[in-house]
């Protein structure tokens, strides 16, 4: 048994949102029906603002920039080019555990950024990898995550920032926090890291970690590759699958 990883698009083919919001219905309701297997998607977006369930309207953003409101937990968060997205789409084992889940994505996303020389941590209290406090500022989130859970199987997932320009986290309270930064694996090391760089090891790590993020299963027959809606898109003729054993 496999996780099966699809990369949707990364620079420069940055991906529509909402295009793969329904993608990832799309996807999760196969999983549901067991017509394909575990999937994470892999994918860069193009710049777009997420509120999820708890998001207040005097969150949004202070220029009146587009938000999608999506089902996820958490609150409002950024997505943009130079952040790595990954959308576990996984049959979760029984007793629901999403607690568990999002811990395993936790220390996954620890992992891969400490091989590129970042010393993450987890914030108690707080969900998602974080570079404590140091001479050079406060708390500082690298990693959000937000999951969705529905009829057993999780939608949404993480966004690591690696490359990306961190302004536009200025014009919101990302994640609803208000006493800490954001970073991303560039600024921390000081060399350019983009999504490209990471997202082999993350899958990697995913694969490892497998037995502890879901339950391992095949349909009988094989699902064809992911697809973007509109299949005349360049970026849906390019998405290239892979699967980790």
């Amino acid at each position: 048994m496999a996780l099966h990883f699809e990369r949707i698009g990364l620079a420069p083919d940055f991906v529509n949102y909402r295009e793969c919001l329904d993608l990832q219905r799309e996807v999760h309701g196969e999983v549901v029906a067991g017509t394909r297997g575990n999937t994470v998607l892999m994918v860069e977006h193009e710049p777009v603002y997420t509120a999820g369930r708890r998001t207040e309207k005097h969150e949004y953003p202070w220029d009146g920039t587009d938000v999608v409101p999506i089902g996820r937990g958490g609150k409002l968060t950024y997505h943009g080019p130079g952040m790595l997205v990954g959308y576990p789409i996984v049959r979760l084992p029984i007793p629901l555990d999403v607690v568990r889940f999002v811990r395993v994505l936790e220390e996954v996303i620890i992992a891969v950024v400490r091989d590129f020389g970042v010393p993450a941590t987890t914030v108690e209290g707080r969900s998602g990898a974080w570079v404590l406090a140091d001479e050079r500022g406060p708390d500082r989130k690298i990693s959000a995550i937000g999951v969705q859970v529905s009829k057993r199987a999780t939608m949404h997932g993480f966004a690591l920032n690696c490359s990306n320009d961190l302004r536009p986290f200025g014009k919101i309270i990302p994640c609803g926090i208000t006493d800490a930064g954001v970073t991303s694996i560039s600024q921390e090391t000081g060399n350019r890291i983009d999504p490209v760089d990471v997202v082999q090891r993350m899958e990697q790590e995913l694969a490892a970690r497998e037995a502890d993020l879901c339950v391992a299963f095949e349909p009988d027959v094989p699902a064809p590759p992911v697809r973007l809606p509109h299949t005349g898109d360049s970026r849906a003729r390019d998405a290239s699958p892979t699967a980790v054993s």
